[in-house]
């Protein structure tokens, strides 16, 4: 499919830069509106060994997508750290959830962000993610998200 290839186009993988990536699930299914699908995949992905070179910085799971905002570390490229959070989380979901069947689409969206301005204007567009879709009325009410700023 050209769509995946066309993500890929010029993308550069740079040491400190921060990040905003984007994933859905397969075939958009919502598989996170089941809190205990969602909490193992949250567990997943913030698991410190995916985490010990690159930052997650801010993040919100949705029923059928996710949101992040990650810090490359050294050593690391965007699109190995992006296949580490995947592969862990989809691995972790299928162990606990068998009747899942393949939990995220190929590929990824990724946005390189300029400034402390940008990323904080990131985070607040990732947090109230759930607010836009009428999940929840307040942040605070949404249980699948996380910044390193709270």
């Amino acid at each position: 499919m050209a769509g995946y290839s066309d993500l890929r186009r010029g993308r550069f993988s740079q040491p400190g830069q921060v990040y905003l990536v984007t994933f859905t699930t397969a075939d958009r299914r919502p598989l996170f509106v089941q809190p205990e699908r969602a909490m193992d995949a949250c567990q997943a992905m913030t698991a410190s060994r995916l985490w010990y070179r690159s930052r997650l910085l801010c993040w919100v799971l949705m029923p059928d997508h996710w949101h992040g905002l990650i810090e490359l570390g050294p050593l690391d490229s965007l699109s190995t750290t992006v296949q580490r959070l995947k592969t862990n989380s989809a691995r972790i979901v299928r162990l606990h959830h068998p009747d899942t069947g393949y939990v995220w689409e190929k590929g990824f969206h990724d946005h390189a962000l300029r400034s402390g301005p940008a990323v904080l204007a990131a985070a607040r567009y990732i947090v109230a993610n759930p607010l836009r879709a009428g999940l929840a009325r307040r942040v605070g009410e949404y249980a699948w998200w996380d910044a390193v700023w709270i």
